[in-house]
């Protein structure tokens, strides 16, 4: 009898608890600004900021050409330099939606990408790939594995 009181006060906090998260995530106005389709993306490279010029961008940024607009400062606290992209021309907004993102669609995933590389070969001379998994059989964890690690390379998280 005792247990299912603990179990049924527990359940009641844990929904109190959501409901509450649920309404302030509507109630709350989020920052657009940070996170709009127009936002710069950047990566720390471990050189000076006289060693790049958006003139000579490494092959994979070199690409987009006058597509993009570049970027380039001194990192925060002396640790190298920020080099920071984004696109020109405002995509429209069915780019950006989360099926877009899910599908590998959004623009902005492709640009990413080469901004990965572009780090990859300033700081290593080459393009770093992760190392293929020790196993051979591909099975259902590793095929989930697999999915989010190629889609983790666009998006930027898992």
């Amino acid at each position: 009898m005792k247990t299912s009181r603990i179990s049924l006060w527990a359940t009641a906090t844990g929904l109190a608890a959501g409901t509450v998260i649920a309404v302030r995530r509507v109630r709350t106005p989020r920052a657009t600004a940070a996170a709009g389709p127009d936002r710069w993306l950047a990566v720390t490279i471990n050189c000076g900021p006289h060693e790049l010029s958006p003139e000579k961008l490494p092959p994979p940024l070199r690409e987009y050409g006058e597509r993009i607009e570049t970027r380039i400062r001194p990192a925060p606290g002396d640790r190298g330099t920020e080099l920071a992209v984004r696109l020109r021309q405002p995509q429209p907004q069915a780019a950006h939606s989360m099926t877009a993102r899910l599908a590998g669609d959004d623009p902005r995933q492709d640009l990413r990408r080469a901004l990965r590389a572009a780090k990859s070969l300033l700081e290593a001379g080459e393009v770093l790939q992760p190392d293929t998994p020790p196993t051979t059989r591909n099975t259902p964890g590793g095929k989930l594995v697999g999915l989010l690690s190629r889609r983790a390379g666009g998006e930027g998280v898992l």
